[in-house]
């Protein structure tokens, strides 16, 4: 099974249709958001190409393939317009002996660490800059942001493939390989 994984779309529609694009592009079983789906927050700019309503039907029409974890700009009246899960805090994915746990970041991250057991990886996105570092014997991945990049980073998402992620720009560039 592939997977595609990226966060923080922000309501672009946008970037949601290129991200969709990349999906079909890649191949992929199944889209996994890690949350700030349709608002774009208080702390950022709007986003190019901003239109949440857009960016629901484009969501809904794959609601087969989306699972979905809860960012802090999510809520229950985003739950009502989309037609599958966004509310839960975390997913656990099993990859071989080891696990992936799936958040947004703002409340399990690097500082506040799930427990999870040297090997598993924290995978989360809330701080819209790519990463893939290792904390403690755990392997930290974010896969930055697909509408509102920061610290000089592309527009992005990840893909896993059996025990490989493989982050590319949504372009479909791959810049970096990790094998779980």
């Amino acid at each position: 099974m592939k997977w595609m994984i990226a966060s923080d779309l922000h309501g672009s529609a946008l970037y949601c249709e290129q991200l969709l694009d990349a999906f079909a592009r890649e191949g992929c079983d199944r889209l996994l958001l890690l949350g700030d789906l349709l608002y774009h927050g208080p702390r950022n700019d709007l986003p190019d190409g901003y239109d949440p309503k857009r960016v629901i039907a484009l969501l809904n029409a794959k609601k087969q393939f989306i699972c979905c974890v809860r960012g802090n700009c999510d809520c229950e009246v985003d739950q009502m317009v989309l037609a599958f899960p966004i509310l839960s805090d975390s997913l656990l994915l099993p990859v071989g002996e080891k696990l992936i746990f799936a958040t947004h970041g703002h409340l399990f991250n690097t500082g506040h660490l799930p427990p999870l057991q040297p090997g598993d990886v924290l995978l989360h996105g809330h701080t819209h800059v790519p990463a893939w570092e290792r904390t403690g014997g755990i392997l930290y991945c974010n896969p930055g942001s697909v509408s509102l990049p920061k610290g000089e980073s592309r527009r992005g998402y990840m893909t896993l493939e059996g025990s490989t992620l493989c982050w590319k720009t949504l372009d479909g560039t791959a810049y970096h390989r990790e094998i779980l």
